[in-house]
């Protein structure tokens, strides 16, 4: 589930950043121009916030949380266990929470949304001593809360 979710957010970035418009196609073998090419390299073109934003809501994924929602999101899994977040990894933990997201959007079955936390963020093979229900309820509901409450 994971995998296909960033799958889904990559081709569509990919996408948008492909695209080309009349003045500025996007390269191709036949408007390289060999020899006659440019030496100078293009800015990478960026995704405008708006655009990031409907891919994210186009893969089922909720908007970015804001500094607060993810200062809060991180003090709640540090609440259940300080050894949920690996050290340094804050920013893995918000994108793991942002997957997980996604599955409580498609499931309501608590057990196994409970198992999937537990695998997303690999306590069930790191810290087999809180790899219990409890402990999945417990991320889902940091992760609801505070990443996706409208879901």
């Amino acid at each position: 589930m994971r995998t296909r979710t960033i799958t889904v957010t990559a081709i569509l970035m990919l996408g948008l950043t492909a695209c080309g418009t009349a003045d500025n196609p996007p390269a191709t073998p036949s408007n390289k121009g060999g020899a006659e090419a440019s030496t100078t390299k293009e800015a990478p073109k960026t995704v405008s916030p708006e655009d990031l934003a409907k891919a994210r809501e186009a893969a089922g994924l909720p908007p970015e949380p804001t500094a607060q929602a993810r200062q809060a999101y991180l003090d709640a899994l540090n609440a259940i266990d300080p050894r949920i977040i690996k050290p340094g990894k804050e920013d893995q933990a918000v994108s793991r929470g942002i997957n997980q997201c996604r599955s409580i959007k498609d499931s309501k079955d608590e057990a196994k949304l409970a198992q999937t936390a537990l695998e997303r963020f690999t306590i069930d093979t790191r810290l087999p001593e809180i790899a219990n229900a409890e402990t999945g309820k417990a991320i889902n509901k940091a992760v609801h809360t505070h990443l996706c409450p409208d879901f």
